[in-house]
Parts: structure tokens; C-alpha cells; sequence
């Protein structure tokens, strides 16, 4: 699967803001049918950033959520910034 089409859009809510500050945490969602090591080369390759690690989980409307925590190195809020969601 491309990288391209891993990722169907960033979600943001009071819940996502918080991870973004607080745990370097950035959350997407993405297709049903993706992988958690498919999510992670997708956020490597379309935003240069190294990943630690991926949680999913489908949400009650059928969404399949990933949360994305980036490595040390690497600011969720500042990759928010460059994706003008803050």
C-alpha cells in the first residue's frame, strides 16, 4: 500500500490536543484495511519524522484511529503547525 494512501485525514479534538502537547502523540485516521507498521512508514515518509509507536482502534462509526507517538527528537505540535491544524 502506498503512503499516499494510508492516511485519510488528521483528526483533532479536545482529546487529540491533549496528546499533541502532553504526550508527543499525533492522531489520524486512517483506512480500515492498514497496518500499524503501514501507518508508520506512511508518517515517515509524508512528514520526515521518526515514529515510536501506534496504537489503533475503530471507533463505534467504523473509523479505524491511529495514534501516532513521534520519537524525542520530534514535536507533535510543531508537525501540527507545518500541517496548520494550530
Amino acid at each position: 500500500m502506498k503512503p499516499e494512501e494510508v492516511i485519510i485525514r488528521i483528526h483533532m479534538s479536545e482529546k487529540a490536543s491533549r496528546l499533541l502537547e502532553e504526550e508527543n502523540t499525533i492522531t489520524l485516521i486512517v483506512r480500515k484495511d492498514s497496518t500499524k507498521p503501514d501507518i508508520k512508514r506512511a508518517v515517515e515518509v509524508l512528514y520526515g519524522v521518526k515514529v515510536e509507536r501506534v496504537r489503533t482502534l475503530v471507533t463505534p462509526k467504523g473509523e479505524k484511529k491511529a495514534y501516532v507517538k513521534l520519537s524525542k527528537e520530534h514535536s507533535a505540535s510543531e508537525l501540527a503547525s507545518k500541517l496548520g491544524l494550530i
